[in-house]
């Protein structure tokens, strides 16, 4: 069983509380970007002794393998399912720690994948709920659709969107930003607009309203990533924004872009 666990970006990202629990209330959008992809395989294997064989190529994912969100997935569906012994091979292609969502995306297929290998003994709320335990930003790539996020990020509106014919261009300058350090310099607000009535209208007037709190605070620290965004502008972006708490910068194009000027950075340019 092979499957493509797609990246995502944010339209507008609004920080809206600091909950009691050290977390925070978001507002977002979540859009998925089904052509930049990880190919993430699983067999079964009745005869391997192991519970689960691991195994993973492309991109270097650092830390120790039992934090992947791929191993984590099959632990915690285990915990609530009879799982037959599997072998699972990871080819990284998403960059790591980007606010791309991919670490997200690859636990949110895998869960998905290993419910069908058990014959789906849970419902799709119930494995919404094992996904919030690997992350805020799992359940949504169990939907995998435009969504209005709310909450930690995990309660979900599936919203309808057109960019059909549209371009989206992807630019990660290889910069890590802690997230949790750039939530803890945010100062949460109510959000100044409502997200879904916003991206309705025509997207030239997006960049005036729909906007990344987190932007604030890493591009105070990383001019270079402000630069990306601006760089995209002026190459004819007709909607350019920093994803999740970063360094991924992305922009919106009517037609396939020429992007130039980011040597050693990861680029990605693909049609919506």
């Amino acid at each position: 069983m092979i499957s493509f666990p797609n990246a995502k970006v944010n339209l507008g990202l609004f920080i809206t509380e600091r909950r009691s629990d050290g977390f925070h209330n978001i507002e977002t959008i979540f859009m998925p970007v089904p052509k930049l992809c990880d190919i993430l395989e699983i067999i079964e294997v009745p005869l391997q002794t192991e519970d689960l064989k691991y195994s993973q190529t492309g991109l270097t994912i650092e830390g120790d393998i039992s934090s992947n969100l791929c191993v984590k997935a099959y632990y915690k569906l285990k915990e609530r399912v009879e799982l037959p012994h599997v072998s699972m091979h990871l080819h990284k292609q998403i960059p790591m720690g980007a606010g791309l969502g991919g670490g997200s995306a690859d636990g949110a297929f895998a869960l998905k994948m290993l419910n069908q290998l058990a014959k789906n003994p849970l419902t799709d709320n119930e494995l919404a709920k094992v996904a919030l335990t690997l992350g805020s930003d799992c359940p949504f790539f169990l939907k995998n659709e435009p969504c209005f996020a709310t909450g930690q990020g995990e309660l979900l509106e599936p919203i309808t969107t057109n960019l059909s014919g549209y371009w989206i261009a992807l630019v990660n300058p290889g910069i890590h930003v802690p997230t949790g350090k750039a939530y803890s310099e945010s100062t949460p607000q109510a959000a100044p607009v409502h997200l879904p009535n916003e991206i309705k209208k025509p997207i030239e007037h997006w960049q005036k309203t729909i906007g990344n709190d987190f932007e604030k605070v890493v591009f105070r620290h990383h001019n270079e990533i402000e630069n990306v965004k601006n760089k995209l502008m002026d190459q004819g972006a007709v909607y350019a924004s920093m994803s999740g708490s970063g360094s991924t910068v992305f922009g919106i194009f009517r037609t396939k872009p020429i992007i130039s000027g980011y040597e050693g950075f990861f680029t990605h340019i693909s049609e919506l």
